[in-house]
């Protein structure tokens, strides 16, 4: 908890700020030159944490700045504390630069030298037939074995977890596993 000095100089610091912005509404270059060397360091966080650039961060401070120039008087006092309503000018100016940002664009003439990382019809064909004999195979396993092997080599679950899922022994797991493999290697074969 803080103690009472504490917030009252706080309280002081935000009234200060406020009577800043209001000076600044009526183009007291004095009080905007105050108001940036009371504020600029926290709104240049803002704008770096958002655009993850420093020289990029340092322009659009430049032009949050020029935009509370413009816009001091529509701060309200009693709306937002006046640190609240200059971070949120600096927040939503650094997420419009996000918007703005476009993904660059190839030449029309690149996509046509982009190989297709699709598999070929005969290479698909090869493929389901593959995935469907050892889905025929998996379906011969003891069901819950069956989902053992699918969780340790499609899922990606540990032994661990899938004697914890199964309810068994870590050695029984590991078993499991090592028989339902041969099992599936025999059947994949013949």
């Amino acid at each position: 908890m803080q103690s009472p000095a504490k917030i009252r100089a706080m309280q002081s610091q935000s009234s200060d700020i406020a009577d800043l912005i209001a000076r600044t509404a009526l183009r007291d270059r004095a009080a905007f030159q105050a108001l940036y060397r009371a504020t600029s360091a926290k709104l240049f966080g803002v704008t770096l944490r958002i655009l993850r650039d420093r020289s990029e961060a340092e322009e659009a401070l430049q032009e949050v700045y020029v935009k509370i120039w413009q816009r001091a008087d529509r701060y309200a006092v009693g709306g937002y504390s006046p640190i609240s309503w200059l971070v949120a000018v600096a927040r939503n100016h650094s997420l419009d630069i996000l918007r703005a940002r476009k993904p660059a664009s190839d030449d029309i003439e690149t996509a046509f030298e982009l190989a297709d990382d699709a598999p070929d019809p005969e290479a698909a064909a090869l493929a389901a037939g593959e995935r469907a004999q050892i889905d025929a195979c998996l379906a011969e396993l003891e069901t819950d074995r069956a989902d053992a092997v699918r969780g340790a080599y499609l899922d990606g679950y540990s032994y661990e977890e899938l004697a914890k899922r199964h309810g068994v022994p870590l050695n029984t797991m590991r078993t499991w596993l090592r028989r339902s493999l041969i099992k599936l290697k025999e059947c994949l074969t013949r």
